[in-house]
């Protein structure tokens, strides 16, 4: 009852904020994303009948508190599917940086969910295991489907779980996404909490649906200035939102905004596609295509962050037994 799994972080296209119920993890509406590669994370899991209690470690260090609770709420969905009673072993480890706005939560939870899953000895599809993964968190839904996926926004499992887009050739091959890595620690859970207390939360949810049924005519198109263009919008959306909650809260830092104005000046100047997007973090994505990803990094490097260039990542995967943590 051991098995190990791989999945990558989501890029939110149009971004889910809020959520109807906390502890199934329910979105008040639909989201879309893309998996970026080769970031991932890789989490191996047993079920140990000698365990006293679960244990959790991830990068190295024992999870507690929130963390633990998460990820409990996660295994213990699992463990009443299967009708097993085992502690777990649960170790997970990051190839990415964390905690600062690349989605380490998405790739976190559909790696973990798929990993509990196979363990386990459940038959499912991986739309099935998207709604396990959605009780850790919303985003790692479509961390399990992979590349172009849109989570869908519901009352229960049957209908709020995540699917895979067919887009265009394009999507797949052409598209290059370059991290700008501003490392300042975020806190999306609390965020969540208090998005419909901003006044602006109406307004975003008002546009929402054209902004979905928008972007997946985009993807199917291969339109790709219209869809990025597209994310670049939602994620200023997104923090109008955020900043206008009760708490203020401003995850946006100066090297943030330097790299927003690269972006504008290469593609305004220059005539390179090119768009931000931001989750909420300080941290940026920037994407572009294969031509011009070169000098779209240098003009990233250049605001003096570090970079990495991704692609697009698929669905979450068992792994071999010789790839195992532990």
């Amino acid at each position: 009852m051991k098995a190990t799994a791989k999945a990558h972080p989501i890029q939110g296209l149009v971004k889910y904020h809020g959520m109807r119920d906390p502890e199934l993890r329910l979105p008040y509406h639909d989201s879309i994303s893309l998996c970026t590669a080769p970031s991932h994370t890789k989490t191996t899991v047993e079920f140990e009948p000698v365990l006293e209690a679960d244990r959790y470690r991830v990068d190295g260090e024992r999870v507690e508190g929130r963390g633990a609770e998460r990820i409990r709420r996660v295994v213990d969905h699992v463990r009443e599917r299967a009708g097993i009673e085992k502690r777990v072993r649960f170790e997970s480890e990051n190839s990415f940086p964390t905690n600062i706005g690349f989605g380490s939560s998405s790739s976190g939870f559909a790696a973990a969910a798929t990993a509990l899953v196979e363990a386990a000895g459940l038959d499912l599809s991986r739309p099935e295991i998207s709604t396990v993964a959605r009780r850790g968190s919303s985003s790692a839904a479509r961390a399990v489907t992979g590349a172009y996926s849109h989570l869908r926004a519901g009352a229960d499992d049957a209908d709020c779980r995540s699917e895979r887009i067919d887009v265009a050739e394009a999507f797949e091959e052409d598209v290059r996404v370059v991290a700008g890595m501003v490392p300042a620690y975020k806190e999306t859970e609390a965020a969540h909490e208090e998005a419909a207390e901003s006044h602006m939360f109406e307004g975003r949810l008002a546009h929402i649906h054209d902004q979905v049924a928008g972007m997946r005519g985009e993807l199917r198109a291969g339109d790709l200035e219209g869809a990025f263009e597209r994310a670049e919008h939602d994620s200023l959306s997104l923090a109008a939102t955020t900043m206008t909650g009760p708490a203020g809260w401003v995850y946006w830092q100066p090297r943030t905004i330097e790299i927003f104005n690269a972006v504008r000046e290469l593609r305004s100047e220059a005539d390179v596609p090119v768009y931000f997007s931001v989750d909420t973090g300080a941290s940026v994505y920037v994407n572009t295509t294969a031509d011009h990803v070169d000098r779209v990094e240098s003009a990233v490097a250049d605001c003096g962050v570090d970079t990495r260039v991704w692609e697009v990542g698929g669905p979450a995967r068992v792994l071999d037994a010789d790839e195992a943590l532990f």
